[in-house]
């Protein structure tokens, strides 16, 4: 009989309580007939504090069906015949995985306040889905702790993140044995164990190297990326599978690298770079939705670094030529519009941020002087404490710049509650109004962008990172 505390990890104990809360409430009437000839599956559940007033459940990012809620926030669908496979169900704008076997009747406690953590499966397919959620939460937690991590030296790094994927190994390895789960299930299972630790591997030496200054390609041992070879980069069942869709990103930046780069200026090797990486996916990747979803990862991370114009084209010509995802070509055809807004020189787009007595402002309002811009999001909570100790420090040494910290998430009493439980005075605290007008005036699609304004309220550097080596340069 397998048990949980015979390895290190233990569910918490908050989930515990979840557990058996949900199972007291609502999960007794999860038991269903069914017959060897149908593929009939039930989804339900609560939904707590919900965020929009239902529920829409996805396939491969598009909506099959959407799960109004009652007046208890509950849902219920049954479906006359469900194809087994990974599925997505959301509150948005938070959403998750549920795994459905033929003829599983699943249920599933959802709190919009506390979405990851909230969430527990119940009914005929729980198993598994909780072992999906638990490591899920495991990985975060572990991401949340690796700020730190990749400044470690090579042989350090590799004891630690060794460490933890042995036990995920041994968390993995004892629940397949005592859940049974099948052979299709378990390229998530797997891959939810082994993507992470792999992207771990991919990005070290470049994190590494960008916040230290070490160079550590060279010293990597031979085997490091031995377990490349074992990977399946066309499986079509994991295109929409994020650990597999982010390692892959990973990888690419890895083996798309140009050694030999003395030979061009720093905006043509990002080119020559990043042209590379789109013929490699091309030539690595047959499976054509996988494909476009790393080919549109390629040209946003591109076009959100380099800034030279007729750079921008060549490369949109070759990424064109690839690419067969005609929605996402034009979303990127919007951020280029905006990156062209945000060159050196030019009036900073206004946005409306809401201040701390959740009054709306303008951005131009703000800027008064020379300004450092930064983001942040509580559910990266390492990030969130790093960047502004960072900036405490910063603001000693260059008091002529006033620090704005600039808040992406929806929830306005999340915002006001983490800003009162950290603290950070005296940086000015905001949250963006609209993420969506953020992210289309300002091209801001992660938090780790910092954006350099003059104090005529003109973009000195709109494409900058408070932790490269050479931020502080910026700012002298």
């Amino acid at each position: 009989m397998f048990r949980t505390n015979t390895i290190n990890f233990r569910m918490p104990y908050k989930r515990i309580l979840l557990v058996l809360i949900v199972f007291l409430s609502f999960c007794t009437s999860c038991k269903r007939e069914f017959s060897n000839d149908n593929y009939v599956a039930y989804f339900g559940g609560e939904v707590a504090n919900p965020s929009k007033p239902y529920v829409l459940f996805c396939k491969n990012n598009i909506v099959i069906d959407t799960l109004f809620l009652k007046k208890d926030n509950t849902f219920f669908k049954k479906f006359d015949s469900l194809t087994p496979g990974l599925y997505t169900f959301k509150n948005e704008p938070e959403y998750q995985y549920v795994y459905f076997d033929k003829n599983d009747s699943i249920k599933v406690h959802i709190d919009s306040k506390d979405f990851d953590e909230s969430i527990v499966f119940c009914g005929r397919g729980d198993q598994k889905n909780n072992f999906l959620m638990d490591m899920y939460l495991r990985n975060e937690k572990d991401k949340n702790n690796m700020f730190e991590v990749f400044d470690y030296k090579l042989d350090k790094f590799n004891t630690y993140i060794n460490k933890i994927n042995n036990l995920n190994k041994k968390y993995y390895t004892a629940k397949k044995a005592e859940i049974k789960w099948s052979d299709d299930f378990d390229i998530y299972a797997n891959g939810i164990v082994n993507f992470p630790y792999y992207t771990k591997k991919e990005i070290y030496p470049i994190i590494h190297k960008m916040r230290t200054g070490e160079n550590v390609s060279d010293k990597l041992p031979k085997d490091y990326y031995a377990f490349r070879k074992n990977i399946d980069y066309s499986n079509k069942e994991l295109t929409e599978f994020s650990p597999f869709v982010m390692y892959l990103d990973h990888m690419l930046n890895n083996v798309g690298a140009i050694n030999y780069h003395n030979h061009f200026s720093e905006i043509d090797l990002a080119l020559k770079t990043n042209i590379n990486k789109l013929n490699i996916a091309d030539t690595l990747i047959k499976n054509e939705k996988v494909k476009n979803i790393v080919l549109n990862n390629i040209a946003l991370k591109y076009l959100l670094e380099d800034q030279n114009m007729v750079n921008n084209q060549e490369f949109l010509k070759t990424y064109h030529k690839y690419s067969t995802d005609n929605s996402k070509k034009n979303e990127i055809l919007k951020i280029g519009n905006a990156i062209q807004l945000l060159t050196v020189g030019k009036k900073l787009p206004e946005v409306k941020l809401i201040n701390s007595n959740g009054k709306s402002i303008s951005s131009n309002d703000i800027i008064k002087q020379k300004t450092v811009l930064f983001f942040w999001s509580e559910k990266l909570n390492s990030h969130l404490i790093a960047v502004h100790k960072k900036v405490i420090e910063l603001k000693k040494q260059y008091p002529d710049y006033n620090f704005i910290a600039i808040n992406l998430d929806d929830n306005i009493d999340q915002w006001k509650k983490d800003v009162r439980k950290y603290n950070f005075n005296p940086i000015t605290e905001l949250k963006c109004e609209n993420f969506e007008d953020i992210r289309a005036k300002w091209a801001i699609t992660k938090v780790h962008r910092t954006l350099i304004i003059n104090s005529d309220k003109t973009i000195k550097n709109g494409f900058t990172n408070m932790f490269d080596i050479h931020f502080e340069e910026e700012l002298k």
